[in-house]
């Protein structure tokens, strides 16, 4: 049975991440030749071609992708096993890898994340923003050690992991400060007619945006669609258009985007949910987490 030479595979590996053969020899305090070499030998074995070279630069090719895929998971999940075992006792930080839905306000992603600090660990906090889909494959490939997503993971989907509910919050409209005058009447009936900012398909909160709208018999003038939240603020405090955001981080939006509040309601619910896999509950941030959510629940501070 073939074996493969896990160090031949490293320095790929590394060679591949880093971009090129001088980046690698830097990490690994090797000589060129030696890294060339090794990565020659390991082609050898496989008896494919990882590179394509063209003159000082190697590009991966779809053998050397197929095998680099491997290889992360493969160094990826040594790294965990390291992590696993007395975390406390190991020299280097731990690494705490979370994927965040777009429409996760920023300020919650700090406020909620920032309690990993807060423990005696070393944590390296790694942040990755994409959609819900792209993310859940992110975790079942290890990629990620955690997900902040406005729902929990889907029903019948491929990848086993956990949700928990870290809160919920009603929702607040601002609207930009020189536009404040021209609304008429009480709220809500005051966004009848008036421009909307309104969350992308990607935001859980968008249907029940539109039902509660068409409920009150308000008919505004939906000017935009947003999947990122920071971009829709940034919208709104241009004064293009009134938006909402969760009520629990009312007081950090008024101050930062200079916007005032015409109304609430708790018939609009924003949710934030915690996602891992079963085996990621282990990892001492999420652990951390976990811990405290069951304990105290979260509470912001905004």
């Amino acid at each position: 049975m073939k074996q493969l030479n896990y160090n031949h595979l490293y320095y790929f590996y590394l060679t591949a991440k880093e971009g090129s053969i001088t980046a690698a020899c830097k990490e690994l305090h090797l000589t060129p030749q030696t890294v060339s070499g090794q990565i020659a030998t390991l082609e050898d074995y496989l008896g494919i071609k990882l590179f394509d070279r063209h003159g000082k630069r190697l590009i991966l090719n779809d053998n050397g992708k197929l095998v680099y895929s491997y290889a992360e998971d493969i160094f990826n999940t040594g790294h965990d096993l390291l992590q696993s075992l007395e975390p406390n006792q190991l020299s280097h930080k731990l690494t705490f890898t979370v994927g965040i839905t777009d429409v996760i306000p920023k300020v919650f992603s700090f406020q909620f994340l920032r309690q990993v600090y807060q423990g005696d660990t070393q944590i390296k906090l790694i942040c990755r923003e994409g959609e819900l889909e792209s993310l859940l494959t992110e975790l079942a490939l290890n990629k990620l050690d955690m997900i902040l997503s406005d729902c929990p993971i889907p029903p019948g989907g491929q990848v086993k992991a956990y949700s928990q509910k870290i809160i919920d919050s009603g929702m607040s409209f601002y609207i930009a400060e020189p536009n404040l005058g021209q609304l008429k009447g009480d709220f809500p009936q005051n966004l009848n007619q008036q421009k909307l900012l309104i969350p992308g398909k990607q935001s859980s909160t968008r249907v029940s945006l539109l039902s509660w709208l068409n409920d009150h018999n308000i008919e505004p003038e939906i000017v935009a669609e947003f999947d990122d939240s920071a971009l829709t603020k940034l919208f709104g405090q241009a004064g293009y258009g009134i938006f909402c955001s969760p009520t629990m981080v009312e007081s950090h939006l008024v101050s930062t985007y200079q916007v005032k509040v015409i109304g609430r309601t708790n018939d609009i619910k924003e949710r934030f949910y915690m996602i891992c896999s079963r085996r990621k509950l282990k990892h001492p941030a999420v652990s951390l987490l976990v811990e405290r959510l069951t304990i105290t629940g979260f509470k912001s501070t905004y």
